[in-house]
C-alpha cells in the first residue's frame, strides 16, 4: 500500500479542515456592502469555530508535516499560479491602459503638428503676398521719380516762359513810358484822312490786343507755375507716403518671418516630444509583450498542472466529498448574504430594482459542455450532481451580468475559482465562476450586461468555460429554463444537438 493510501483519512481530515478554515475566514472578512455586514454575534461564533478548528490543526501538525509533499501538491500550485495569474493580467492592463494614453497624446501631437503645418502655410501666404506689396511699392515709388523728374522739367519750362514773358512785358511797359503821355486818342486824332485814321485804329487795336494779350499770358505763366509747384509737391508727398507704408511693409514680412520661424521651431518640438512618446510606447509594447509571453508560460504551467490534475483522480477522488461539503458552505454563506441583504433593503424600506429577463451572460455562445444536475465529475470521473451550466468560450471572453443587483460575492475560491455572485432581490442570486478575472467588487451596483468577469478556468476546471447558476428563492435551478426564447445547444461526444426547453 502506497504512502497516500496508508495516509488517506489523514490527509482527507487535513484538508477538510484547511478548506473549512478557509471558509471561515473568508466569511469573516467578506464584506458585501457597508450596510449589509454580519453581526458581532455571528462574527464572534465564527471565531470560536475557527479556533476550535485551529486545535484540531494543531493536534494534526506532525502528520501535516509528513504529508507535506503529498498536500503542496500540483492542486496548491494550481491556486498560486492562478492568483499569479491575476496579478498578470492586472500588470497588463496596466500597460494597455498606459499604451492607450500614448496613443492618445500621439494623435494629439499629429493634430498640433497639422496645426503648425497650416500656420506656416498661412504664413508663407503672407510673406509671398508681402512680397508683391512691396514690389508694387517699389513700382510705385518709381513712377512717382519719373512724375517728379517730368514736374520739375515742366516747372523749369514754365518758368523759362514766364522768365521771357515778363521781360517782353517790361520792354513794352518801358517803351509806353518813353512815348510819354500819348494817348490811343491823340493816335486817332493824328490822322491825315479818313484812310489813315482807319489805319491807326486797326494799328491801336492790335496795339491793345497785344500788350493784353502779354498780360494775360504773364499772368497765366505764374498761375500754371504756382499748380506746377503744387502738384511736384503733392507728388513728393505721395511718394514719402508709399516710401512709409513699404517700410511698413516690410516691418511687418520681417515679423511675419519671424512667426513663421517661432512656429517652425515649434512644430521641431512637438515632432521631437511626438518621438519620445513613441519611444515610450514601443517600450511599453514591448514590457506587454514580455508580460504576454509570461503569461502564456503561467497558463501552459497552469494546463500541465490541469493535465496532473487529471492523472491524479485517486486525491481528487478523495476530496469530492470535502468538495460538495464546502460547495454546501458557500451555498449556506450566500444564503446568509442574502438574507442580510434583505433585512437591511428592508430595514432601509429600500428594494433591488432588476429585470423580469435574463440576458444570456456570453454573447455568441450558445452551445453548453455541462448541463445542470446529474452527470459525470470532468475530473473524477465519478457520478456527481452539477449545480449550475458550464458555457465554454475562450479565456478573457467578457461574462455579463445577467440580470441587474448588487454583488454580494467578489472573491477566490479552491472549487469555483475566482467567482462573482450577484443579488437580484427577493432572494434571487446569479452566480459566474472559474473567471480569469473579476471585474467587480463586493457592494457594487451592477447593471444587466454589465462586465463582470472575463472567462477563464480557474478552481476545480479542466478548460476555459463559465459555470452559471441562477438560485430562485434561494434554490438553485436550471439556468437553460430562464431562457425559454433563446436556442440552446448541447455538446457531448463530438455530437452537437438543440436543447428542449
Amino acid at each position: 500500500m502506497g504512502f497516500f493510501q496508508r495516509h488517506q483519512k489523514h490527509i482527507i481530515a487535513a484538508l477538510a479542515i484547511i478548506l473549512a478554515l478557509a471558509l471561515i475566514f473568508s466569511l469573516i472578512s467578506s464584506v458585501f456592502i457597508s450596510a449589509s455586514a454580519a453581526s458581532q454575534e455571528e462574527i464572534d461564533e465564527l471565531k470560536q469555530n475557527a479556533s476550535e478548528l485551529q486545535d484540531q490543526m494543531k493536534d494534526l501538525e506532525n502528520d501535516l508535516d509528513e504529508l507535506k509533499d503529498e498536500i503542496d501538491s500540483a492542486l496548491s500550485q494550481k491556486v498560486v499560479l492562478e492568483e499569479e495569474i491575476n496579478l498578470l493580467n492586472d500588470q497588463i492592463e496596466n500597460t494597455r491602459t498606459q499604451i492607450s494614453e500614448y496613443n492618445a497624446i500621439i494623435d494629439e501631437y499629429e493634430e498640433r503638428i497639422a496645426e503648425y503645418d497650416d500656420v506656416i502655410a498661412d504664413y508663407d501666404a503672407k510673406i509671398a503676398d508681402l512680397d508683391t506689396t512691396i514690389a508694387n511699392y517699389d513700382k510705385v515709388i518709381e513712377d512717382y521719380d519719373g512724375m517728379i523728374d517730368q514736374a520739375e522739367e515742366d516747372l523749369a519750362e514754365k518758368e523759362q516762359e514766364e522768365s521771357e514773358h515778363y521781360d517782353e512785358y517790361c520792354l513794352r511797359v518801358r517803351a509806353l513810358e518813353e512815348m510819354g503821355p500819348l494817348s490811343y486818342l491823340d493816335i486817332l486824332f493824328s490822322a491825315a484822312n479818313f484812310a489813315d485814321l482807319l489805319d491807326r485804329i486797326t494799328l491801336v487795336g492790335e496795339i491793345m490786343a497785344y500788350d493784353k494779350n502779354l498780360s494775360d499770358q504773364l499772368k497765366q505763366d505764374r498761375i500754371d507755375i504756382e499748380n506746377k509747384k503744387d502738384e511736384l509737391t503733392s507728388y513728393r508727398e505721395e511718394q514719402v507716403d508709399a516710401r512709409a507704408e513699404q517700410q511698413s511693409a516690410r516691418e511687418e514680412q520681417v515679423a511675419a518671418r519671424q512667426e513663421q520661424e517661432d512656429a517652425r521651431q515649434e512644430q521641431e518640438d512637438a515632432k521631437k516630444e511626438q518621438e519620445d512618446a513613441k519611444a515610450e510606447q514601443e517600450a511599453l509594447l514591448e514590457t506587454r509583450d514580455a508580460q504576454k509571453a509570461d503569461l502564456s508560460e503561467k497558463e501552459s504551467e497552469v494546463d500541465d498542472l490541469i493535465n496532473e490534475l487529471e492523472e491524479q483522480q485517486d486525491v481528487y477522488e478523495s476530496q469530492l466529498n470535502v468538495l460538495q461539503n464546502e460547495n454546501s458552505a458557500i451555498d449556506s454563506a450566500i444564503a446568509e448574504k442574502q438574507a442580510e441583504l434583505e433585512a437591511q433593503l428592508s430595514a432601509s424600506n429600500t428594494s433591488i430594482t432588476s429585470e423580469s429577463g435574463y440576458m444570456w451572460p456570453l454573447s455568441n455562445r450558445y452551445t453548453l459542455s455541462s448541463l445542470f444536475g446529474n452527470r459525470t465529475d470532468p475530473i473524477t470521473g465519478q457520478p456527481g450532481n452539477h449545480k449550475g451550466i458550464d458555457i465554454p468560450a475562450p479565456a478573457g471572453t467578457s461574462i455579463l451580468a445577467s440580470k441587474s443587483g448588487i454583488v454580494i460575492t467578489s472573491g477566490y475560491d479552491s472549487s469555483y475559482g475566482n467567482y462573482v455572485v450577484i443579488s437580484h432581490g427577493n432572494n434571487d442570486s446569479t452566480l459566474y465562476a472559474h473567471m480569469s478575472k473579476r471585474a467587480v467588487s463586493v457592494g457594487a451596483s451592477v447593471s444587466q450586461g454589465q462586465v463582470v468577469g472575463y472567462v477563464g478556468t480557474t478552481g476545480r476546471s479542466t478548460g476555459n468555460h463559465l459555470h452559471f447558476e441562477v438560485r430562485i428563492n434561494g434554490n438553485r435551478v436550471d439556468p437553460v429554463n430562464m431562457f425559454p426564447d433563446l436556442t440552446l445547444y448541447y455538446s457531448s461526444s463530438g455530437s452537437t444537438v438543440v436543447l428542449p426547453h
